[in-house]
This record gives C-alpha cells, sequence and structure tokens, in this order.
C-alpha cells in the first residue's frame, strides 16, 4: 500500500498500469524487491515528482519516493459462525450388578466384594448388604429370629370307650426276702433289711405272701468320709467333681446344696482356661426357660443361680461359654455351669486357694442388656459389663 493517501487517490489508473506490467513483463521474477517481513508482498518506489517506478534492493526505498506494496498479505477476517454440535456418542454398556453371596466367621471389610454384594457373618448369623458404590457395607441384621411364644392349650380329647374286662390274673408270687443292710456309716450299726413287699394279686384277687425280712448289717467302721466321698467340706478341700471347694454355705429347702467346687484349670484339655465368646446369639436376651420369652433379662446375680442361668443360655445358644461349661463331665459329674455374677465374685474372692487362673477377664452367666453380659477382672477384682461377641476366660463351678 502507498503511504500517501492523495497520491494514490491521483494516480489510481497510474498503479493499475504499474501492476499489470510488473505481471505481464515478470518483474516477479525480481527478488531483490521481496519484503522481508511477516506479511510478504513485492515492494517497489514510486518517485513523486517524475512517476518513475524502481525496485529497490532493500525494504525501504530512497528519498522523496513512496512505496508500493503488491500482493502483501491481507488483514485475517473476522471468525467464522460456529459450526453446528456434533451428535452425541452412544451410551456406555452398563455394568454388571453385584449378586455374590459371601460368607464368612466375622463381619465384611471395607474391601470385601462389590456393589451389589451380600454377605452372611456365620458364627453370629448376621446379614450385611447390599453393599453400597458409595458407602459400603450397612450394618448387620441378625438372621435370627426371636423365640416364639408358647401356644395356647389344645382342647381335651374325648374320652375313649371302656375296654373289655381283663382275664383273671395268675396266682402271686411270693415276696423277695429283703436285702442284707448296708455296713453303716461312721461306726453307726447297720439298718436292717427292709421287709419284702408283698406279691402282685392272684386269680382270686387275694395278694401273695409278704417277703422275708432283711437280716441286720453289719457294725460300721470308725473312718471319717473325705469331702470327695460325701463327707464335710471346709474351702481348699477337693470336692466329689474334682474341683476345690471355694464357698460354703448353710442346706435350706430352697438351697438345698452346700458346698460350690471351681474346676481346675486344666479342665478344657490345656495348661489354662479357654478363651471363648459369652454366647453366639450375642443380639438377644436368652429365652426363659418356661415361656420362651426374650423380652428381658431372664438370668439372675445371686449365689445358686448360676445352674439355671447356664440352662436358659443352652436354650438360646448355638455355642459359647455356657456350652463350654455344661459340657464339661469332670469327677463324671453332668451339673458343670458358668458361674453367676455373685457366685464368680466368691471364686475370684478365693482364686489363691483355687489357683490356675489368668489374671484377665472371666465371663459370668448373669445378663447385663440383650447384648451385653457380667464379668470380673481377675486382676483386681472389678466387675464389668462387656459385648456377649467378646471373648473371655471360662471356668466352671458346680454346686453340691
Amino acid at each position: 500500500m502507498l503511504n500517501n493517501p492523495s497520491f494514490v487517490s491521483r494516480n489510481k489508473s497510474s498503479v493499475f498500469l504499474l501492476t499489470l506490467a510488473l505481471i505481464v513483463g515478470g518483474v516477479g521474477a525480481q527478488a531483490t524487491g521481496l519484503l522481508n517481513s511477516p506479511s510478504g508482498g513485492y515492494l517497489v518506489c514510486v518517485n513523486s515528482t517524475t512517476k518513475v517506478v524502481t525496485h529497490p534492493g532493500t525494504s525501504t526505498c530512497p528519498k522523496g519516493s513512496k512505496k508500493l506494496v503488491l500482493g502483501a498479505q491481507g488483514v485475517a477476517g473476522a471468525d467464522g459462525i460456529s459450526g453446528a454440535a456434533g451428535l452425541s456418542g452412544k451410551d456406555g454398556v452398563a455394568g454388571k450388578d453385584g449378586k455374590t453371596l459371601w460368607n464368612g466367621v466375622k463381619d465384611p471389610e471395607s474391601t470385601w466384594g462389590a456393589p451389589g454384594d451380600m454377605f452372611i457373618n456365620s458364627l453370629t448369623k448376621t446379614l450385611f448388604g447390599p453393599k453400597d458404590l458409595a458407602t459400603g457395607w450397612p450394618a448387620g441384621v441378625s438372621m435370627v429370629g426371636p423365640t416364639g411364644l408358647t401356644g395356647a392349650q389344645g382342647v381335651a380329647g374325648v374320652t375313649g370307650a371302656m375296654g373289655a374286662q381283663g382275664l383273671t390274673g395268675l396266682t402271686g408270687l411270693t415276696g423277695l426276702t429283703g436285702l442284707t443292710g448296708l455296713i453303716g456309716l461312721t461306726g453307726i450299726a447297720g439298718v436292717a433289711g427292709a421287709t419284702g413287699g408283698q406279691g402282685p394279686r392272684g386269680s382270686n384277687g387275694e395278694s401273695g405272701p409278704a417277703g422275708a425280712t432283711g437280716a441286720t448289717g453289719p457294725a460300721g467302721s470308725n473312718a471319717t468320709l473325705t469331702c470327695a466321698q460325701g463327707g464335710t467340706c471346709v474351702v481348699g478341700n477337693t470336692g466329689p467333681g474334682g474341683g476345690i471347694v471355694f464357698y460354703v454355705q448353710i442346706a435350706t429347702a430352697t438351697a438345698p446344696w452346700r458346698y460350690l467346687e471351681a474346676a481346675p484349670n486344666t479342665w478344657s484339655g490345656g495348661n489354662e482356661d479357654p478363651l471363648i465368646i459369652w454366647c453366639s446369639n450375642a443380639n438377644a436376651f436368652v429365652p426363659n426357660l418356661l415361656t420362651g420369652s426374650t423380652a428381658t433379662i431372664q438370668t439372675a446375680d445371686a449365689i445358686g443361680a448360676g445352674y439355671a442361668n447356664t440352662q436358659k443360655m443352652l436354650r438360646g445358644c448355638t455355642y459359647g461359654a455356657a456350652n463350654a461349661a455344661a459340657a464339661y463331665n469332670g469327677g463324671g459329674k453332668s451339673d458343670w455351669h458358668l458361674p453367676s455374677k455373685d457366685e464368680l465374685n466368691q471364686l475370684y474372692l478365693q482364686k489363691a486357694i483355687v489357683q490356675g487362673f489368668v489374671e484377665n477377664f472371666y465371663w459370668s452367666s448373669t445378663e447385663y442388656g440383650s447384648n451385653r453380659a457380667w464379668n470380673q477382672y481377675f486382676y483386681s477384682g472389678p466387675q464389668y459389663d462387656d459385648y456377649k461377641s467378646d471373648t473371655y476366660y471360662v471356668r466352671p463351678v458346680r454346686a453340691f
């Protein structure tokens, strides 16, 4: 373009003719007129006075000449209108829903399974799931329902017809001679044998003759029975079940037993008491033995309540502390049980005499709530309530 607009205006015809001449005459082949600029173009110089056109070898014109750039790149045009939006891509294939049912002996960890999966804790009979992508495993739900209520007593059946008269009975046998009396205990003379019973009625409706009176037993010896043999016991004696006596009371009508003995620490086959959870059903009260109800605490604290507590636990627990204690048969006895809260405290008070305890927590058979039970710390003595699913030590006891 020209630097002087008036020059351009007055010489439009001259510029046109000059451009045409350059194109026709091959001026474009002369490299000396090329401008060294980003827009390119061919530079010619027009003398303002003589109108002579020159082709300079530099990018400037002589004084008194005007620049004329041929073929320069024009100013960039405005951006074009945006094209229409492209078509939407196809949706990806949906991922598969989780459908795996897992099981194990503890609650599921956050890294286990995929969204939609289910999990069963086979120990506590608890169901978890389905797993959520954002929040993971939800809280578990027990699959063991409460014990149903006892059904109503059925209607009495109709009295059956009287049967035919039976045949006449045979003549009764003579009664057996009474057994000889046993040897008397602790020097007391033997008691005479009992008189034989009468025989059954004979054909004539008469009883058979009575058996002869047994002979009097010999006099007893002066030997005194030990605690294990059924004699008097004191704390520290070995009882009939092979355990150590740790509690003595006066027998009463409601508690006819006199003593409590504790199993040795080797009772489970090892060198110390075993670690066991309180109950496999860790989230419900044990059932009442008469009604089956699990609506409230069914166990008691008192000394003497341990055996009944254990029987209730056996109704509601497939395994646990009570099951292990009741399965012990030391001395051939079948009445071993998990001690009540107060029985356990008496056992702690005599731990130095009974011996063999781990200085840690021991379970009692007394509930604290639907999912908690009482235990005692055998290092210093406090009693606490903890979850029934916790694992603590167990020592069976029995009353006699």
